[in-house]
């Protein structure tokens, strides 16, 4: 069954895809998208070497590691992972309220679920 994203937000340069319980951002061309798409294949690297791709590369985000999201003063969406670096998508202000609002209604539901799976 192929999942079908809750919000989508296509910009020139990127693409946000809210999922029930996954928050991925792609960028749309260069080379940093073919590292991107190695890096997410290989669950391996993502784990091991996402710390160090995502100052690079964004790389998506299972919603149940986010502690929140929230809008910066100049309209960014900042989505907070604790041990991780923070994600800062540049949105318009308007979109990053939604999906801020749409995150954090999210984020507590994924980790129930995530911690139902877990016992």
């Amino acid at each position: 069954m192929v999942k079908k994203p809750i919000l989508t937000i296509d910009k020139p340069k990127i693409i946000v895809r809210l999922y029930e319980d996954l928050l991925e951002v792609d960028l749309k061309e260069g080379a940093k998208t073919e590292l991107e798409d190695v890096v997410e294949a290989h669950p391996v690297l993502r784990e091991s070497l996402g710390v160090l791709f995502q100052t690079i590369v964004p790389l998506d985000v299972a919603l149940s590691t986010v502690e929140s999201a929230e809008v910066d003063d100049e309209g960014r969406l900042k989505v907070v992972i604790p041990l991780r670096r923070d994600i800062v998508i540049p949105l318009e202000h308007d979109e990053s309220t939604r999906l801020a609002e749409k995150l954090n209604e999210l984020i507590p539901l994924a980790k129930v679920k995530a911690r139902t799976l877990i016992f």
